[in-house]
């Protein structure tokens, strides 16, 4: 067979970061413009891609992963296409533009090596859950990858009074612009969340963007390690 299943071919290259179907990202490589991307998550590339497991600047950043939860990270450099994927979870690309995200570390798939960022708590939630909650922020030009299980949405928070509440567990990321804080509901707890007592949410408001999955982590996120 000498040519590839239709709809299965390689698609030209015309964005530094894409989709490649729902479940995989196609990143074009160039000398200079290196990536940082969750260890073991190549799947195939093209040219000629080096890899260094934890690199020095990961190292250091690590230091500030409190929680436990940051995921290994790998930095790819060399000029090709290089396709990556995490256990057939859902992938979303983002061209941030000079904005930021705040990213659970374990939905967080690739960005590019330019990019500022770093580990930080997240206020308003250390009466709810001890020393609160550690997210990956990650700001200025560039691109991306975040996975989620299953197809999720983009919740437009607004910049009116009213708050968006979303269960933890299926918290994928936020606009770090956004405020966060905790709610506790009794009487809702036997219709949100899978955990036994009472129910926790996480309330956002302000200007911004809330990407949540269709489906409950089963870790808990807000369980302090270390």
């Amino acid at each position: 067979m000498n040519q590839p299943p239709a709809g299965h071919a390689p698609a030209p290259v015309t964005a530094r970061m894409e989709n490649h179907g729902s479940h995989m990202v196609k990143v074009a490589l160039q000398t200079g413009n290196d990536l940082f991307a969750r260890a073991g998550s190549m799947v195939a590339y093209e040219g000629f891609i080096q890899y260094e497991a934890n690199p020095p600047a990961v190292r250091q950043i690590a230091r500030d992963w409190m929680t436990g939860e940051g995921a290994p990270l790998m930095k790819c450099s060399g000029d090709g296409l290089l396709y990556l994927a995490d256990y057939g979870a859902d992938v979303v690309v983002i061209d941030l533009g000079g904005d930021g995200i705040s990213v659970n570390a374990t939905n967080l798939l690739a960005f590019d090596a330019h990019l500022e960022w770093g580990v930080e708590r997240v206020k308003g939630l250390a009466k709810f859950a001890g020393q609160g909650l550690w997210n990956t922020t990650i700001s200025g030009h560039g691109w991306v990858a975040l996975t989620s299980r299953g197809t999720p949405i983009v919740v437009d928070c607004g910049s009116g009074e009213d708050e968006t509440y979303v269960d933890p567990d299926a918290l994928v990321a936020w606009s770090p612009g956004l405020k966060v804080k905790g709610k506790r509901s009794f009487k809702a707890q036997s219709l949100i969340g899978r955990g036994s007592g009472e129910a926790f949410q996480l309330a956002f408001s302000g200007q911004g963007i809330v990407v949540v999955q269709p489906s409950e982590d089963s870790s808990d996120r807000l369980r302090i390690r270390g």
